[in-house]
């Protein structure tokens, strides 16, 4: 019986020549990783637990990136947790400020996550790896501290849904806006407990950025992980970074799926999530008058350097309409450095926005961009639920950063053609 690609993955990492979609599993684990709001709590049970180790100091990842640099005396001391454990364990990737980016965005682009890995991280958003052809998936806390410990953890195997881009993509459409446009189809818990499989020509031609979105907000829909099969463009981004070889599998032709579900890209304009859900989407042709307060470019889904051309190219020239705030947020230091040599930072200040240091910040209501009571913002994020950036009763959209960019501009909820 042929296999998908992540039961190939978890197969491999089982050391089982076979595995069937509900079957629970001990795997070996390639990458634990762990950021300052979660890392504190599994370094808790890490010591409750006894051991003297960790069982790889190359494997194990602790990235503080949400309240980063420190807003407060909390965060202050959550990361100084991770930093005193990194000492102690002689932790090889713990990013201090000055390296420290967006999780998500980091490992892929230093080479610590590869093809063929099984990574899991104590954050939702881990199963971004799988837009290089890695199995990889959120878990608790002390799933994490065993992780670190043991280096294996108990997975079931989930179905799979295959998911098939065909046609060609309209102007200014990315990888963002079919991942909300898929979400917005199938609902958030469309994919549950699910591995979401992207597929087709459309795919085939994306970048990586796109990919590492669309693989990143597989968990908006409920899926335990999102990946894409390796490819030249795959192959091309790893091999020149990874800390180790990679491995290349692929689904099998006549592998099992739960479900098979085609899109033609053609007919999918920009999208807008509404608030407070990931699937209350609509094309940019369908939203209507909504004034806006703030705009923030960046995140795990949309903080890379594709990113920041696209919007840089929509605002070149403009600037950002009186009373709106934008902060731009490149999710890495190199793409910060790569930014600024192309120019794109000058841009966007000329323009009247605000560049960060690489952090998580408002996506999460942590810090640089919390939103008052009624406030409305544009974001290139990946939630909008209540209260997601600050007061509960301000909204979040959701967008790419072409849409991001104009909605700057004219000041409200706007695709690049208003402009």
């Amino acid at each position: 019986m042929d296999m998908t690609i992540t039961e190939k993955i978890m197969a491999f990492h089982a050391q089982k020549g076979k595995v069937f979609p509900g079957e629970i599993l001990n795997v070996r684990v390639d990458i634990a990783l762990g950021n300052d709001i979660t890392a504190p709590i599994a370094i808790k049970e890490f010591y409750h637990m006894g051991v003297d180790k960790v069982f790889d100091k190359m494997r194990v990842v602790l990235v503080p990136d949400h309240f980063c640099p420190n807003k407060d005396i909390k965060s202050a001391e959550q990361v100084k947790m991770l930093r005193d454990f990194a000492r102690k364990f002689g932790i090889t990737h713990f990013y201090e400020v000055g390296e420290m980016g967006v999780e998500h965005s980091l490992l892929p682009e230093q080479g610590v996550v590869t093809s063929g890995d099984l990574v899991i991280g104590a954050d939702s958003h881990t199963c971004t790896y799988g837009a290089i052809g890695a199995f990889s998936t959120g878990v608790g806390s002390t799933d994490l501290a065993a992780a670190m410990a043991t280096g294996e953890v108990w997975l079931r195997v989930p179905e799979s849904i295959k998911f098939i881009y065909e046609g060609e993509l309209r102007p200014w459409v990315s990888g963002k806006d079919l991942i909300l446009y898929t979400i917005g189809n199938i609902g958030v818990d469309g994919a549950l407990y699910k591995a979401m499989e992207f597929c087709g020509p459309v795919i085939d031609k994306l970048p990586i950025s796109s990919r590492l979105t669309m693989a990143n907000m597989a968990i908006e829909a409920g899926g335990k992980s999102g990946i894409i099969v390796p490819d030249d463009i795959t192959k091309d981004y790893v091999e020149k970074r990874s800390e180790r070889p990679p491995k290349y599998f692929v689904s099998d032709p006549n592998a099992q799926y739960s479900e098979v579900r085609k899109y033609d890209v053609s007919k999918i304009e920009p999208q807008v999530a509404f608030p407070h859900l990931p699937e209350n989407t609509k094309g940019i042709s369908q939203v209507g008058d909504i004034k806006i307060d703030q705009v923030v470019l960046g995140s795990c889904t949309n903080g890379l350097l594709d990113d920041l051309r696209v919007a840089a190219k929509v605002i070149s020239g403009k600037k950002v309409a009186r009373n709106i705030r934008m902060i731009v947020i490149p999710a890495t230091p190199k793409v910060y450095m790569d930014a600024m040599k192309e120019g794109l930072l000058e841009v966007f200040m000329e323009a009247g926005a605000a560049i960060s240091t690489p952090t998580c910040g408002p996506c999460l209501g942590g810090h640089m961009g919390i939103l008052a009571e009624g406030e409305r913002c544009v974001a290139t994020t990946n939630r909008n639920f209540v209260g997601r950036m600050g007061h509960p009763k301000s909204e979040v959209y959701l967008s790419n950063p072409a849409v991001a960019a104009a909605s700057a501009v004219t000041g409200k909820i706007s695709g690049p053609d208003e402009l």
